[in-house]
């Protein structure tokens, strides 16, 4: 009897140490397909919100942290830099309006650093389905009605919903979410128009 115990013992030990290891020699091969997808993924959002056209530098590899309350918290967020030849020219930069209905909105912005906005999209939110969820692009076109924009200072009151005297359509039922959007979108693009003076600064992502 004992000595059958032991023999499933083993067994079991033997089982469990071959799943171990299939499982990581799995993970080691598919690791970098992984990553090369999430890579392929976040160049397509990339896209979105930036002209390819404008720029011919891989911007993947330029990945920088950065750090201000304009940006809707007070953690480093993602920014990707575009340079045309040696020049710098515009970004992408990960933004957040902390004040919408359900909860904070996460945006990936790309903008110039004259305050132009060339494209706006919602990441991450959790916006009520039938209403706030138009700012996804899934639902409706209404967030791409900020490219091409340019937020002139701090006063434009152009930027703001149309309830709010500004040119943005308020969704039915649901002017918050649309009010946060449009609010982080003009503090975002005037934070960018300071970023020209700090680009030295900036800290690289792969120093997170």
């Amino acid at each position: 009897m004992i000595s059958t115990m032991r023999r499933h013992a083993t067994t079991l030990a033997l089982f469990a140490s071959l799943t171990t290891c299939l499982t990581a020699v799995v993970n080691t091969l598919t690791k970098p397909t992984i990553a090369h997808q999430a890579q392929l993924q976040q160049k397509a959002l990339l896209d979105q919100v930036i002209p390819p056209d404008i720029y011919d530098n891989n911007i993947l590899q330029e990945c920088y942290l950065v750090t201000d309350e304009a940006l809707g918290t007070t953690y480093a967020r993602h920014l990707y830099l575009v340079r045309k030849g040696d020049t710098p020219v515009a970004a992408a930069i990960e933004s957040s309006a902390p004040d919408g209905y359900s909860g904070a909105i996460h945006l990936l912005i790309g903008a110039d650093f004259h305050g132009k906005v060339l494209g706006v999209r919602v990441t991450e939110h959790h916006e009520t389905p039938g209403l706030g969820d138009k700012i996804d692009l899934r639902v409706s076109d209404w967030i791409t009605r900020f490219t091409g924009r340019t937020v002139q200072s701090a006063d434009d009151r152009q930027w703001a919903v149309k309830k709010d005297g500004g040119e943005y359509d308020q969704f039915t039922g649901a002017t918050i979410t649309p009010r946060a959007v449009v609010n982080a979108s003009k503090r975002t693009a005037l934070f960018m128009q300071t970023l020209p003076a700090r680009l030295t600064t900036l800290q690289n992502c792969g120093a997170e």
